[in-house]
């Protein structure tokens, strides 16, 4: 067991290195999702949902970059441009204009893809040692199960 990132093998730094980034670039896409949403939701549930948004980008950002200073902490390269993590996401960036449940829906679903790819990234860490690493993933994986839950709340009773 590593006691810092540098105590990892330098294969071990790669590995959790790549899930770290796979986790930055879903949540960069999912950040601007949800500014974009916040920009242009309207619906008699503007108030709350232009709220909800908000909240979920400006978290988003600041676990972004938790995640990419974790990864320079582990002395990798943390991807930082918008294409490479546009081209490495799993959620999808989004163009067009949507309802506010259609809204609720996309965020939904980059929540629940969010709070997989957290646990999966947390998986590698355990197997290379890193239980930082490891704590931390999962503790995005909660803030993303989370605004899973709130964002379904906002269905319920729906037709």
């Amino acid at each position: 067991m590593a006691d810092i990132a540098l105590d990892l093998t330098p294969d071990a730094q790669a590995a959790i290195a790549d899930a770290l980034n796979q986790a930055v670039a879903e949540t960069a896409v999912t950040t601007m999702m949800a500014q974009n949403f916040h920009w242009n939701v309207e619906s008699n549930t503007f108030g709350p949902l232009h709220a909800l948004f908000q909240t979920i980008y400006e978290d988003h950002f600041a676990g972004q970059d938790d995640l990419a200073e974790r990864i320079k902490m582990l002395d990798m390269h943390a991807e930082g441009t918008l294409a490479g993590m546009i081209a490495r996401s799993k959620v999808e960036e989004l163009e067009g204009h949507y309802t506010d449940v259609e809204m609720i829906g996309h965020l939904q679903k980059a929540q629940m893809t969010l709070s997989k790819t957290m646990s999966g990234a947390a998986a590698v860490a355990e197997q290379n040692g890193d239980l930082l690493t490891q704590d931390l993933l999962i503790s995005r994986g909660m803030v993303h199960d989370k605004f899973a839950w709130m964002l379904r709340a906002h269905t319920k009773g729906r037709g």
